[in-house]
């Protein structure tokens, strides 16, 4: 049974993104290896995706996207994110982390995966993430970057 993985938005950007080739060449390494799991993202990450300024960089970033299963983002979804801001895991104005974590919580994902390590991927709102979770009887999730997987 292949890990069941949610990638944010941050794992497509870094895909082209210069700016940091290190992070770009791990992402390029992770994408290699693709097939290995089962993979999948949200609306969400569509809609951020539609955002990008440049009309060339926006045309790439929607055919990585195009090529995954895309999650509705569901009522549910909205209303655990919402949990995780009341209990003080996401502040209001990182609502769209606490969606894309909700969305991947939702659709039974094992692992999230991002290279946002201010927002996300860090061992203490994990851990917090989770508290949540269990505490609405839901499953815990893992929030790693590329990398760990």
């Amino acid at each position: 049974m292949k890990l069941r993985l949610y990638l944010d938005t941050s794992v497509f950007s870094a895909y082209y993104d210069d700016r940091l080739p290190d992070r770009r060449a791990l992402t390029e390494d992770f994408w290699k290896r693709l097939r290995e799991f089962e993979v999948s993202t949200s609306e969400l990450t569509r809609e951020e995706v539609e955002q990008t300024l440049d009309p060339e960089l926006r045309a790439k970033l929607e055919a990585l996207v195009s090529g995954l299963i895309v999650h509705a983002v569901t009522d549910e979804a909205k209303q655990l994110a919402r949990s995780y801001v009341d209990a003080g895991v996401f502040s209001p104005a990182m609502f769209n982390d606490a969606v894309h974590v909700a969305a991947a919580v939702q659709t039974r994902q094992d692992v999230l995966l991002s290279w946002n390590f201010k927002h996300l991927v860090n061992r203490r709102r994990r851990a917090r993430v989770n508290e949540v979770n269990t505490s609405l009887g839901l499953p815990t999730i893992e929030i790693l970057a590329p990398p760990e997987v």
